[in-house]
């Protein structure tokens, strides 16, 4: 079962570890915090301590397998030598027994506005990894805790952080308001003039 889905989610080999491990080269964290998660464990590839949130019924069957998930896990050259995996089965919109302001990276790829839920349990100086799916990057660029720090480009199968003239970034393709409302109203990410993978913005206070 655990092989089963983690092959299912690995479907393009190694690429979530090539996005993490390209994260991991311009940031320092120890702490990540991945809601909507499903059975995606390649953060710990990369880093040592991960708290993984989700409310899919197979979730849990899939990290209660721990020995097979901490297996997948070492396959990886390089992946952390005692790597601490924590799953919550739970729906990340709702509020979380965890503490505020305590993980270093704060992760959102296709899981809806996991910033405007989440932010409070990412520490301030901390770091959002979010990808323009259901517009959780255009919802963290109105939002005054954070700030614009990287832009992930996908290049040949590879990935690269680009951390300057970050202002030709996160500009709109067609003059549009951009507000809490309109975008839980479309559900959907913003055209930019030039667009990223996904984005990096720093949590500022």
């Amino acid at each position: 079962m655990t092989e089963k889905l983690w092959l299912k989610q690995d479907q393009h080999r190694g690429d979530r570890w090539r996005l993490f491990k390209a994260v991991s080269r311009v940031l320092s964290a120890n702490r990540v915090f991945y809601p909507g998660c499903f059975v995606d464990i390649s953060p710990s590839f990369v880093f040592p301590e991960v708290t993984y949130l989700d409310a899919d019924k197979r979730t849990p069957r899939f990290f209660k397998d721990r020995d097979g998930v901490l297996e997948i896990i070492a396959q990886h050259p390089g992946s952390p030598a005692n790597p601490q995996v924590c799953f919550i089965h739970g729906d990340y919109t709702k509020e979380q027994d965890l503490p505020r302001d305590h993980f270093d990276l704060l992760v959102s790829l296709y899981a809806g506005f996991v910033s405007e839920h989440c932010t409070d349990y990412l520490k301030v100086g901390g770091t959002l990894l979010v990808n323009p799916s259901h517009g959780d990057v255009a919802m963290a660029s109105i939002d005054p805790r954070y700030e614009l720090s990287g832009a992930v480009m996908a290049r040949g199968g590879g990935y690269k952080v680009q951390c300057s003239d970050l202002d030709q970034y996160l500009i709109p393709k067609t003059p549009v308001a951009i507000t809490k409302a309109t975008l839980h109203q479309s559900c959907r990410g913003i055209a930019y003039t030039k667009p990223a993978f996904a984005y990096l913005f720093r949590r500022t206070m």
